[in-house]
């Protein structure tokens, strides 16, 4: 025994013994798989967010560029994994995270993403997908009937029809919002007399020939940063997007609305498309989609709805009324990996009609030919995997009523919390859940009571501290790591709309409790409590005295 490592070497058979698939149960590589499987199924099983570390200190484990000239054993780079990547990652299924729209996983999805990735299909074209082509469309049928609700006839014609798509896969709802805008653009612009289409000849001869003076989006001020990518991409510059103002209640104002659309029609704009909004990313709120569909035939303009978040609150009886007016949508995007509960990334479009699709058809001589079932004729992206399989295998195992109950609890837990909040005397509920998402932030009792009769001065110097106050406890809460709740920046009507900066919650787990949440505020408070707030703390309650004309307040 020389006691010398074994090290891996590079070689032809080495090369070929990578690419075999391991015969034997305990080969190397089967028991790597066990190990792995075990390492994750207890980092799942833990309920912190993160471990406390800072992210300089993870960068060091990533700080060669240089490509190794000699290999590593599996074993070696999957204890590196283990060791420096997954130890080190955010645990965004733990029930206290409850911060952003990425939650807890089905386990099943684990075991059956085996699949997906052994048969390695691209579902651009049928030639290296097979049946994964068919499969897709049928979960395209089937969240298109969603939405949309037509017959079975309906989906037997058009659902496999070569020569359409009811909707197209993407790798997340940004992908898909540019892919609705995409056919809304070249739709309005279309081929007529001798113009032989945007899609042809470009923006600048469209509008020349269509006699316009330029073409604009229009979407509340609560829309997506995708919608402003999508504007860019398209050619038609950011400044084309058009934010429209929102009651108190985030919603677009549909006589602001209106009023927009004239305004551009008289400077000759053409208005290529109307957002609307089914669950904003800030506040969960769902805009008047029934209202803003009046207003988009009425200046024939593409009525989009982004329901990436909201779509699958159609699967509850309960509360799908919150959807009115999306079946008159032209398009509707969702996103699988928020609300559908399956993995990081993959979202979809669906058009109401399904010769919508043809607007951006792509043919080539080797692949994708014109007539083909090929997909990949009508998706922005090219080589995709084949994720369907997972929202597929989603919408079976867990199947109407499963999804029913997940958006159901979700709902009633943030009205929940929302009550929660609303009676701890130390925090302020901002906005109040519609679907499963509110906003909040630490605001004692007295302080409340001051910015009721604080003039506008007043207010916002109590709002700049109470700011700073909010910016404080959730970055503290995040590296401590037990909890997680994110912030965004609001303009509240009661506070004149002064930028204020508010705790963010997602209660789409179906593993987050009560308790949890009430852990989750109490640690809130702690940390309102801790030294290094002491200064701002002092400094909120000078604010808040010298509104009241009383001493200033001893913290707790």
């Amino acid at each position: 025994m020389t006691g010398k490592k074994k090290s891996a070497q590079a070689s032809v058979e080495a090369m070929y013994r990578v690419f075999t698939v391991p015969e034997a149960p305990e080969s190397t590589l089967s028991r790597i798989d066990q190990n792995i499987s075990g390492n994750l199924a207890g980092f799942l099983q833990e309920h912190i967010v993160a471990v406390e570390r800072d992210l300089s200190e993870v960068e060091k484990n990533f700080a060669d560029s240089a490509i190794p000239e000699k290999p590593i054993f599996v074993s070696e780079q999957a204890q590196f994994l283990l060791d420096k990547l997954v130890a080190n990652s955010v645990h965004t299924a733990s029930p206290s995270f409850i911060g952003h729209m990425t939650s807890a996983l089905p386990y099943f999805m684990l075991p059956l993403s085996k699949i997906m990735i052994a048969l390695n299909q691209n579902l651009v074209k049928t030639e290296t997908s097979k049946a994964f082509t068919p499969m897709e469309r049928q979960v395209l049928g089937m969240i298109h009937r969603l939405v949309y609700q037509q017959d079975g006839a309906y989906y037997r014609k058009w659902m496999h029809d070569p020569r359409h798509a009811l909707g197209a896969m993407c790798s997340g709802g940004t992908v898909a919002n540019l892919t609705a805008l995409w056919v809304a653009r070249n739709r309005a612009f279309p081929a007529e007399g001798s113009f032989r289409g945007l899609h042809q000849e470009g923006l600048f001869r469209a509008l020349k020939y269509y006699g316009h003076d330029g073409a604009a989006i229009l979407v509340s001020r609560r829309g997506h940063y995708s919608l402003r990518k999508a504007a860019d991409v398209l050619g038609l510059g950011r400044d084309a997007l058009i934010p429209v103002d929102t009651d108190d209640d985030n919603r677009i104002q549909i006589d602001a609305l209106r009023d927009k659309c004239l305004e551009l029609q008289r400077q000759k704009v053409k208005i290529m498309a109307i957002c609307g909004i089914a669950g904003t990313t800030e506040t969960g709120n769902v805009d008047p989609l029934d209202a803003m569909s009046d207003v988009a035939r009425e200046f024939g303009a593409h009525f989009h709805v982004d329901a990436a978040w909201g779509g699958p609150t159609l699967f509850s009886r309960q509360h799908s009324h919150l959807m009115r007016g999306i079946e008159k949508a032209d398009s509707v995007t969702f996103d699988a990996h928020k609300q559908l509960y399956v993995p990081m990334g993959v979202g979809l479009v669906v058009f109401r009609d399904p010769t919508m699709a043809s607007a951006v058809e792509h043919h080539a001589q080797y692949i994708i030919r014109k007539g083909s079932r090929d997909l990949g004729s009508t998706t922005l992206e090219g080589s995709r995997p084949g994720m369907a399989m997972l929202i597929h295998s989603g919408l079976k195992i867990l199947a109407r009523e499963g999804y029913e109950i997940l958006i159901n609890q979700g709902i009633d837990k943030a009205r929940t919390f929302a009550d929660m909040i609303t009676g701890h005397p130390d925090f302020e509920l901002v906005t109040e859940p519609e679907l499963n998402i509110l906003t909040y932030r630490f605001c004692p009792a007295r302080v409340q009571q001051a910015l009721s009769a604080a003039d506008t001065l007043q207010a916002e110097r109590i709002n700049m501290s109470l700011n700073r106050v909010t910016k404080y406890i959730q970055k503290t809460q995040r590296e401590r790591g037990k909890a997680f709740v994110s912030r965004t920046r609001l303009e509240p009507a009661r506070y004149g709309n002064f930028p204020c900066i508010v705790f963010r919650v997602v209660l789409a787990n179906p593993l987050t409790t009560k308790e949890i949440l009430d852990d989750i505020l109490n640690e809130q408070k702690e940390l309102a409590g801790e030294p290094g707030l002491k200064d701002e703390m002092d400094i909120l309650y000078q604010h808040t005295e010298a509104v009241l004309g009383g001493p200033v307040a001893k913290r707790a």
